[in-house]
């Protein structure tokens, strides 16, 4: 079953999280899934963008499945993480301009994800951004922590990171995790004004500026 959806609206490509019955949560099925989006995506080449947003007013995305992983190998756990690190980076370097359209919930592998685009617009009433790993007692990857030095303000990353606090839209904003928070009723408008604006920029010389601003990342592609 498909849990998400990708759809072209003018210049934007937009990907809708349709899971939400699962919070949007991670599997390898799932990671497969964001693989085979990446490579339409990367095998066009007009100049456009992608909004990645959830039809689920609850959760954008919670992270990895906890029920899902737990029926796994023992052995299987660093397989997949290995495979988040490479969906992880693959969207960190996407040679596009990507805005997440946070509409709930975004919690753990969730915001790790989310601080890989490129702008981050969040619902302002409701939903919690929180990396609760310090709790759950899941460790990053060497990459993960490269992709979170992405976020501004180190002294709010370092917060967010060793108490495992969780903030809303407002406060999100206040730390400089998203660029912008809106009332749900317009938050997807605003992320598609924001799209479309980026997607008038010229691709490769954006993806080109894009990878020189996080060329610290490329080792992990070699």
């Amino acid at each position: 079953m498909s849990t998400m959806e990708l759809t072209k609206e003018g210049p934007v490509y937009v990907l809708t999280l349709a899971n939400g019955a699962d919070a949007n949560t991670l599997t390898e099925d799932v990671v497969n899934e964001y693989n085979d989006v990446i490579d339409e995506l990367e095998a066009s080449t007009e100049n456009a963008a992608l909004i990645v947003t959830s039809n689920d007013p609850k959760f954008w995305c919670n992270g990895i499945n906890l029920n899902w992983i737990i029926q796994q190998p023992h052995d299987y756990f660093p397989k997949f993480i290995q495979l988040l690190d490479e969906l992880f980076l693959r969207f960190t370097l996407l040679p596009m301009p990507t805005v997440g359209c946070l509409t709930g919930h975004t919690y753990a592998g969730g915001a790790v994800l989310a601080t890989t685009f490129d702008f981050r617009l969040m619902r302002e009433d409701k939903g919690f951004f929180c990396f609760p790993e310090v709790d759950i007692k899941i460790p990053f990857s060497p990459l993960m922590y490269e992709i979170l030095r992405l976020l501004p303000d180190h002294h709010a990353l370092n917060e967010l990171l060793l108490t495992g606090k969780r903030v809303g839209g407002t406060e999100a904003l206040t730390m400089k995790i998203v660029s912008a928070v809106y009332p749900q009723e317009i938050l997807f408008d605003k992320a598609m004004e924001l799209a479309t604006l980026l997607a008038k920029k010229d691709r490769k010389t954006y993806a080109n500026i894009k990878r020189g601003l996080r060329q610290y990342l490329l080792k992990f592609a070699a």
